[in-house]
């Protein structure tokens, strides 16, 4: 498949303000999957492949907002043909620098109850996303300075520590982690165990990392209050950030609200939450410490900002979970962002080889580009390689 032409009309930063509608005329979709290289397994799930969908948003003035969203395999399809079928017609013609008139034009696909509200939810999520980079591009500002702008640099975390250790040994995957990739930290699958053996294998990991890399836990919702609790107080000692999902999710906000005032851990959720509304909850239960609501998965850009804004009310701190293409900017546009999180490549090929751009870490630390809109560009001989529409 041809590579699709670069945008035609880019503003400079100097141009600042824009008089004219950003009028929207079309809309692509191209679904994208890659095998993993081995299978992942975290406390209740298996994967073996990595499935994206990249969205290229044309407008009347030649500016195209391109982005990719999602990690669905299979409801790919469903995602795409909601996008495509249901989202497109509305929007069709609307003026891309209206966010919030697009975004609700949009809402409406997530409203159907016979079916998985995520699937509309992703869709929207990858519209708002093109449309966010189309308005940056139009505007001369990368993302990250024109939602806030609080910082230009994020410090990145690998997820790791899965079952099986299909990266080599803990302790081996914990360095590489630190001394080949160089992150700042990990993030590290629990959940599956029992708390003894998880503690033991949580305190690998620290020793393995030394003191000055941050340690994060994730369960996937995979204890009862009192095994989270009991491993929380296992793993005292090892400086350990936050604990995530620790509970299973039947009643997850008293639960999660149990485990931050009895585990002595911060605590951090959200990203299975479908609105910002649902992150309001967990604020107020007093649920939460650490809020990481997901972009790509629960209605794009514009609903994580809305999650944010109620976050800074209840001092409340921002994560994201996964998807450092879009989280990197979301985190470094308001002060109480933590870390952007990515995968090892053979977990995630898409950070790791579709954005032809992505600058190496220093310090630990992902600098975010000063191109305009979100400023990646995207590889698409690997994307012809593995699209599915080909």
């Amino acid at each position: 498949m041809p590579t699709p032409d670069a945008p035609t009309a880019v503003a400079t930063g100097t141009e600042g303000a824009r008089a004219t509608p950003l009028r929207i005329t079309a809309i692509e979709t191209i679904p994208v999957r890659a095998p993993l290289a081995r299978e992942f397994r975290g406390s209740y799930y298996r994967m073996t492949h990595r499935a994206t969908l990249v969205v290229r948003l044309h407008t009347a003035d030649g500016i195209i907002g391109e982005a990719y969203v999602g990690d669905e395999d299979a409801t790919a399809a469903q995602i795409e043909a909601a996008l495509r079928d249901e989202i497109t017609p509305r929007v069709l013609g609307l003026d891309a620098l209206a966010t919030e008139r697009c975004w609700q034009a949009a809402y409406p696909a997530t409203f159907d109850i016979l079916r998985d509200r995520r699937i509309g939810l992703v869709g929207l999520a990858a519209l708002d996303t093109a449309i966010w980079d189309a308005v940056g591009k139009a505007l001369g500002q990368p993302l990250w300075r024109l939602w806030g702008g609080a910082r230009d640099t994020v410090p990145m975390i690998a997820i790791g520590g899965y079952y099986g250790e299909p990266l080599g040994p803990i302790e081996e995957e914990v360095t590489h982690c630190r001394d080949v990739l160089g992150m700042a930290g990990m993030k590290f699958k629990v959940g599956g165990r029992t708390p003894a053996e998880d503690a033991e294998r949580v305190h690998r990991a620290r020793a393995a990392a030394g003191p000055d890399f941050v340690l994060c836990i994730d369960a996937n919702q995979g204890y009862t209050v009192a095994q989270a609790v009991e491993l929380a107080r296992r793993v005292a000692d090892a400086d350990v950030r936050w604990f995530e999902e620790p509970v299973l999710w039947h009643n997850d906000r008293r639960s999660l609200r149990d485990v931050r005032y009895l585990g002595g851990i911060p605590v951090c959720a959200g990203q299975s939450e479908l609105s910002a509304s649902g992150c309001r909850d967990l604020m107020e239960a007093g649920a939460i410490d650490v809020c990481n609501f997901d972009a790509s998965w629960s209605g794009g850009p514009t609903a994580w900002r809305r999650a944010a804004a109620v976050a800074a009310t209840y001092d409340v701190q921002m994560g994201h979970h996964e998807e450092p293409q879009v989280s990197a900017h979301l985190l470094a546009s308001v002060p109480h962002g933590t870390y952007a999180e990515c995968f090892h490549p053979d977990r995630d090929p898409f950070w790791w080889n579709l954005v032809a751009n992505r600058p190496p870490l220093v310090d630990g630390n992902l600098r975010l580009p000063d191109a305009p809109g979100l400023g990646w560009e995207l590889d698409w001989d690997y994307i012809n390689r593995h699209r599915l529409d080909k």
